[in-house]
């Protein structure tokens, strides 16, 4: 039985499709169109496990194809990657917006390609076995919520390191800011601050979901996202879609399961999470308590870590500087009450970190 994955590749270019069809014939099974209305077509019929959609293309394009397949229930849920031009760029967002999980730039590099085309498959699958669970599961409500917990940390770790593995550089990110991330939190619900904001949760879950905070750069290009030294303007602003296209995966997951109030936090941590207190941060530039919670302790946490860790385009610096570094930017970058515990329990962080640094 053929168990290969089905891609339709849609570009009006002959040449395109050919590079495409060798690179990915190997893997998968191809189908192809060189226009708008032979994909809708062919996308309705064969039911593609994931679209290579190009922008530009005569008479129907990329963004109005997208648009089309959301509008069918028989083929909204199909991920569509736009493959697009240097010179097309300032169009990403559009069709990001339309519903597009990510893009490829031209001209192909098969390592990139192979891999993003896997990473978002495995992605597409891990909903999709969750949705199938979900609509299967019969038995009593004890075992249901006992089983359905397993499932949300199960997908949660799986992801996390997915995004883990893509990302050279920060080696070991995740598990080191869920840890101070607890450490935090039970510190802030000891003390009573944002007792209000943190009432009903489920702190391991929420923990759990924070691991997720990077997930948008599964949409980054491996040329940026393991560059070895420090990184132009031009590509630190693809670093900074990030959090947008973090935020539009689980928007997705969210509509498929239709029981996601354990994605809701992760949303939080994902798209805010380089927010910065004074307004000055991205990617909406929200300012003070218009920042969600979660993204404001996701934050201090986030730049401990990266402050205390190896960089290409830097050496860590000793926990006693990065305390420093963070109380310093309290009311310009992070939320003050969060820094003020934060600097409280910081040699709860650094016993951690040491013990980390061990092993």
């Amino acid at each position: 039985m053929d168990n290969k994955k089905n891609v339709l590749l849609v570009d009006d270019d002959s040449s395109n499709l050919m590079e495409l069809f060798h690179i990915l014939r190997a893997d998968y099974n191809i189908l192809t169109a060189i226009d708008g209305s032979s994909a809708l077509e062919k996308a309705s019929s064969f039911l593609p496990d994931i679209i290579l959609l190009d922008v530009l293309m005569p008479d129907m394009n990329g963004f109005e194809v997208l648009s089309e397949l959301k509008k069918s229930d028989t083929t909204k849920y199909i991920p569509v990657i736009f493959l697009t031009a240097m010179s097309d760029a300032l169009n990403e967002a559009q069709g990001i917006e339309l519903g597009a999980i990510d893009y490829i730039m031209k001209p192909f590099s098969k390592p990139v390609l192979l891999n993003r085309l896997k990473n978002h498959l495995h992605i597409d699958e891990l909903i999709r076995d969750r949705t199938a669970q979900l609509s299967q599961r019969t038995e009593e409500l004890a075992r249901q919520t006992e089983q359905l917990a397993g499932l949300k940390n199960g997908i949660v770790f799986t992801l996390a390191d997915v995004i883990e593995g893509r990302d050279s550089n920060t080696g070991g990110h995740i598990d080191r800011t869920s840890a101070y991330m607890k450490i935090l939190i039970e510190a802030m619900l000891e003390r009573g601050v944002y007792g209000d904001e943190m009432q009903g949760w489920d702190l391991d879950l929420v923990v759990s979901s924070a691991r997720l905070h990077d997930l948008g750069k599964i949409s980054i290009p491996d040329s940026i996202l393991n560059k070895p030294g420090k990184l132009t303007d031009e590509e630190f602003l693809v670093i900074k879609t990030h959090p947008e296209a973090g935020m539009r995966i689980i928007d997705q997951m969210m509509d498929r399961t239709k029981d996601a109030d354990f994605l809701h936090n992760a949303k939080q941590f994902v798209a805010y999470h380089h927010e910065k207190w004074d307004g000055s941060g991205y990617p909406y530039g929200l300012a003070g308590t218009n920042i969600p919670f979660q993204g404001r302790i996701m934050a201090v946490i986030d730049v401990y870590d990266a402050l205390v860790s190896d960089r290409p385009y830097k050496k860590s610096f000793s926990h006693e500087k990065a305390v420093d570094i963070i109380v310093s930017d309290s009311g310009t970058h992070f939320d003050p009450l969060i820094v003020d515990i934060f600097n409280e329990i910081n040699e709860q962080i650094l016993a951690h970190h040491i013990s980390n640094a061990k092993h």
